[in-house]
């Protein structure tokens, strides 16, 4: 079975043009199967602002309202998504934009509005990775943004960090799977202070202790939780570093395991 890469990459490098052009041109070298997954970084935000249209944020996730739905749509699905696209053809490197609309290939609800009410945000319930997969074989790379939609003919927002773990869950079943989440910091950290901190292992017992300890908090609880919950459906290998670790596996980063 092919082993196959699922990469996703957060705003630190979608918001940063030349980190984002020099990720996807060693991206488009890459040896192999892989699928990259992306969400939208500060643009949507600032397109809103300049719309008039507010931002609200709570707990560092977005209400997404049908002003704002539109918004990160138009940037999710089409200015980042079709940049990223076009930038990977200019390095040879064959690739299509998907939301979860196309293909349909991710199918989620709306969150329940208790205890808050999210808007139009979506939480994944199936994918369907015959298309991807089909694609994928045929030497084509899937780029997909953060964007899925309910089978209704509505589209919702949803968690890149989810889209990529659920992506990685559905090709198992094609492929040897592999996930990366790329962020600004070298792994999990033990002191958020000091990024040469990296816990170069976690497991399913460590991390519970890690929490209870208050070690790991916020915004990394729900990477964590996608992590393991791919771990525990089918993914062979997930890792959590910066985008040097996707190209070399002696970069020091986080790797876990179910035990």
């Amino acid at each position: 079975m092919k082993t196959i890469k699922i990469v996703k990459i957060g705003g630190n490098i979608i918001n940063d043009e030349k980190a984002l052009n020099n990720f996807l041109a060693d991206f488009a070298q890459l040896k192999g199967p892989k699928v990259l997954v992306h969400g939208g970084g500060k643009l949507a935000s600032e397109l809103a602002k300049q719309l008039n249209i507010p931002v609200t944020m709570i707990e560092g996730r977005r209400i997404t309202d049908t002003q704002t739905l539109d918004v990160i749509t138009m940037v999710y699905a089409g200015k980042i998504n079709k940049q990223i696209v076009a930038q990977l053809q200019a390095h040879n490197a064959n690739a299509i934009g998907f939301t979860g609309a196309d293909g349909n290939t991710i199918v989620s609800v709306k969150r329940p509005a208790k205890p808050i009410d999210y808007g139009f945000a979506g939480d994944v319930v199936k994918v369907n990775p015959e298309l991807p997969a089909l694609l994928i074989n045929h030497g084509v790379t899937p780029v997909f943004c953060a964007i899925t939609h309910d089978a209704n003919g509505q589209l919702l927002n949803t968690n890149a960090d989810t889209i990529a773990s659920e992506i990685a869950i559905g090709l198992s079943a094609h492929f040897s799977t592999e996930l990366y989440y790329c962020f600004e910091k070298p792994g999990v950290l033990t002191d958020v202070t000091d990024d040469t901190s990296v816990i170069e292992q976690i497991t399913l017992d460590t991390y519970a202790r890690l929490k209870t300890d208050g070690v790991i908090f916020e915004g990394m609880l729900p990477k964590l939780d996608n992590c393991f919950h791919a771990l525990k459906n089918n993914v062979q290998k997930v890792h959590i570093g910066n985008t040097a670790m996707v190209f070399n596996s002696t970069n020091k980063h986080t790797s876990l395991q179910l035990s």
